[in-house]
């Protein structure tokens, strides 16, 4: 699903060029007759003929590599096209949490870049492997970094209602989701709290100082198409009014923003003002890029130092592709490319 949204994405892109798509189950045969196509339509034109390459970092012309493999293989092949010079985005889980691996929010923590000139020398790579957050953490991370700036976060709960698309393809059975919610995602509630603390974590030399924030998390599968919809509840260090708050969410802009790049929404976060939103169906395609804000409601003022709001985001645009293409984005300009 992730990787349909890369060529979704990266079809006609006006920074990038696809060179190669690789598969080393299907090289050879062409993309269109070798994927299901499930995004609607077609396959993008300009890549529907495009032949699969095996996933062997000699054979390919490229300067960056997207990488949504399935965790178990990520490692061996990530580290491979790093070994040889290319600059590797993944949304694979392996590297994640590795201390000289970078995990970035574009509108969070681009600082945490300076990691790869050690991950270089330790490693012995001519390139480098920069991890892009779990689509859960994403969505919520986004949200929360404007809050994390105006008041310090001590304590995060976290309850995630997380669509079926995020369980890939095909995915969770249909006897399983249908009129029911599963209140349990294997190894999900960690993900979210460990991608958090090393998120909002500093820099101290070569490595990152995790977060000392408490994350509790809760984390559930509900019959929705896309979009995951998370329940938070925060505990601030500094008091601040509930205008405050809303004004911090919906001014806030960080740097891809700034540099006006062809993935950045206008507005990062939205927030919307009625009672019942956001909403999946309504709101998952919001922003000027559709799919790349996140959407905020229900803000709402719980104690002199607590607050707590819903967040809603597209985890296969903001919180997979969108979010990885526009961290890509971000490296071309700020000279991580060569």
């Amino acid at each position: 699903m992730v990787g349909q949204w890369f060529i979704k994405m990266l079809n006609k892109h006006p920074m990038f060029k696809v060179t190669a798509v690789t598969s080393s189950s299907k090289a050879g045969l062409r993309y269109d007759k070798s994927t299901k196509w499930l995004l609607g339509s077609d396959v993008p034109t300009n890549l529907k003929g495009i032949i699969l390459s095996d996933s062997n970092p000699k054979s390919i012309d490229a300067d960056i590599v997207f990488s949504s493999l399935p965790s178990h293989v990520a490692g061996e092949i990530e580290s491979e096209f790093a070994r040889e010079g290319f600059l590797v985005i993944s949304k694979a889980s392996y590297y994640r949490m590795k201390p000289d691996i970078p995990l970035v929010i574009p509108e969070v923590n681009f600082d945490h870049m300076t990691l790869v000139n050690a991950q270089k020398r330790r490693r012995g790579w001519d390139g480098a492997i920069v991890t892009d957050p779990n689509c859960t953490t994403s969505i919520l991370a986004l949200s929360l970094k404007p809050l994390h700036d105006l008041l310090g976060l001590n304590k995060i709960v976290v309850t995630t209602m997380q669509s079926v698309s995020g369980a890939g393809y095909p995915g969770v059975p249909s006897y399983d989701i249908v009129d029911n919610i599963i209140p349990y995602i294997p190894g999900e509630e960690d993900k979210l709290r460990s991608e958090l603390k090393k998120i909002f974590g500093k820099v101290k030399g070569e490595f990152i100082e995790e977060s000392r924030v408490n994350v509790i998390a809760s984390c559930t599968r509900v019959p929705v198409l896309d979009g995951h919809l998370e329940s938070v509840y925060i505990e601030s260090e500094a008091e601040a009014g509930l205008k405050d708050v809303i004004d911090a969410l919906r001014s806030f802009k960080g740097l891809p923003q700034e540099l006006k790049l062809p993935s950045a929404p206008e507005q990062p976060i939205v927030v919307r003002e009625e009672i019942d939103r956001p909403q999946p169906r309504l709101d998952r395609m919001t922003g000027t890029v559709p799919g790349m804000s996140v959407v905020v409601g229900r803000v709402r003022k719980v104690g002199s130092k607590s607050f707590s709001f819903f967040v809603l985001g597209h985890n296969l645009i903001r919180g997979a592709a969108g979010s990885a293409v526009l961290l890509a984005e971000l490296l071309v300009k700020e000279g991580y490319v060569r």
